[in-house]
Parts: structure tokens; sequence; C-alpha cells
């Protein structure tokens, strides 16, 4: 038997730093969604785990087992071992939680097959902050590191057309939270998914536009096609922008691609 799954890409519609903790974490409130799209991974029984990697960027995978995908493999009973392949359309490090993703896949497939543990939620937050939240792949707020997770009432902003842009330059998460200016710009909004996005913000994204430029010249090439808004992702440098109808979607991604060709991008609707 083999399991497929797709590890949905993440985006943050608003990501609120709230403080630097004592042990170095961030203590923030974001609202998690995902796109219909993303990486794909299939799995089949083996009598080890392996894992071959292909797509535009599972080069720049250096240890394709001691990745994510192998780590979280490790981390769930799945009978004697999985031979799993993995399709790398996501950037890396590019605020998508891709290699997230790609565990949260797993976690999907293992429940389809076996189940998820009791402890499931504490397992993957070992291995990622943003985990818990790509197992699900579905609306939710994060709190604390992002890891405490609750569901959104109501989810108004599902088939929202979705256009994801990166302009291929890698931002490491780490260096971004170190440049946070640590000020408190207040908590997240409550209301509907598309309340809290139009009245939130993304506090990393100043200290992500300091270490890479080219993130600003991505939002205000988004902003001009018209979106209800457009946002930076995470840490960056991927960029997002909503639009009311798939024609603004459309006519958003061919302008983007005739501008700046060399710019990665995919095309969704949310979940």
């Amino acid at each position: 038997m083999t399991l497929s799954e797709t590890a949905y890409a993440k985006i943050n519609l608003a990501l609120h730093v709230r403080r630097r903790r004592e042990d170095g974490y961030h203590e923030l409130e974001t609202l998690f969604a995902f796109v219909d799209d993303g990486d794909r991974l299939s799995a089949a029984p083996a009598e080890a785990d392996s894992l071959n990697t292909h797509g535009e960027f599972a080069a720049r995978i250096d240890d394709p087992f001691n990745n994510i995908v192998g780590q979280a493999l490790s981390a769930l009973p799945h009978g004697k071992g999985w031979s799993v392949t993995l399709e790398k359309h996501l950037p890396v490090a590019a605020g998508l939680g891709g290699g997230s993703a790609d565990a949260g896949a797993v976690f999907r497939m293992v429940e389809a097959a076996y189940g998820l543990p009791d402890d499931w939620h504490a397992c993957a937050a070992t291995l990622g902050a943003d985990v818990p939240a790509c197992v699900l792949s579905r609306p939710c707020v994060g709190t604390g590191t992002g890891t405490d997770l609750a569901e959104v009432a109501e989810n108004d902003l599902a088939g929202c057309p979705v256009l994801l842009v990166n302009p291929r330059q890698p931002v490491p998460t780490g260096p971004v939270f170190k440049a946070w200016d640590q000020i408190d710009r207040g908590p997240m909004p409550t209301g509907t998914l598309r309340e809290i996005a139009l009245q939130g913000r993304n506090d990393l994204e100043a200290p992500a536009v300091a270490i890479c430029p080219v993130i600003a010249d991505v939002l205000a090439a988004l902003r001009e096609t018209g979106p209800f808004l457009a946002r930076m992702s995470g840490s960056g440098a991927t960029c997002f922008a909503l639009y009311d109808s798939e024609a603004g979607l459309e006519a958003a991604a061919d302008k983007i691609a005739e501008v700046q060709p060399d710019w990665w991008q995919m095309s969704g609707k949310l979940r």
C-alpha cells in the first residue's frame, strides 16, 4: 500500500511578536493558514526507512535523511520501515514552513496507516514550532512559541485565491528574530480570519527587509496587483497576496511573471 500526502504551504496571515523569553524563544501570537498546494510525499512499506528527494528545491536539502522528514519518521511508529519520496516544490528558508509541512505530511500518513500516539502534539513540537499546526494544516491561532493551538471559529477565507512569491533568496529564521526591535506593538486582534488578517501585522517584516531588502520589492510588486491584502509570511522571504477573485489572482500571477520572471511563485486557494 502506498500512501501519499501534500505538504501544504503554511502562511502566517498575522504574526505578532510580544516579547523575548528568558529561554531565548519568543512569545508569539500568530494566525496560521494553509494553501492547497505544496510539497508532495509518498510512502511505501520497506525493510528500513529511506528518503528520496527530487523537485526544484531538492538540492537545498544537504543531508536528506537527517532532515525533519527523517526525524519525523524516527519519532513515530510506522512498522518495519518506509520508503519515502519527497517532491520538493517549496523553497527552503522561505517563511512557508516547508520542512515543517513535510513533517506534518508524515504525521498524517502515519495517522492514516496506524493512528497517531496520544502525545503526537508534544512529539511534533519537539521537531519545530510550526510542526503541530502543519500536522493539522487548517486555520488556527498559535500562541506561546506557536505550538499552543486554538481552532478559529469562522473560516471566512476558505477558498480565497492566494499568490505566493519568493525572490529566491533564503532568509534564515534566527537572524530575523534576533533583529526584532523588542517593541511589543500589541496583541493580535480577534474575529474571523479575514478580520484578523486585515487588522493584524507581521512584526518580523521590518527586520527581514533589513536583512533581505528585496522583500520590500516583492511586497510592492504584489500590492500593485490590487489584492485586498499583501504581507510577508513568517520570517520571509516569501510574501503572499489575497484576492477577491480567481481573475484577479491570474492577472497578478501573469504580471509578476512578466516583470520578475526569475521570482518563484505559486498560485492556489486557502484551505
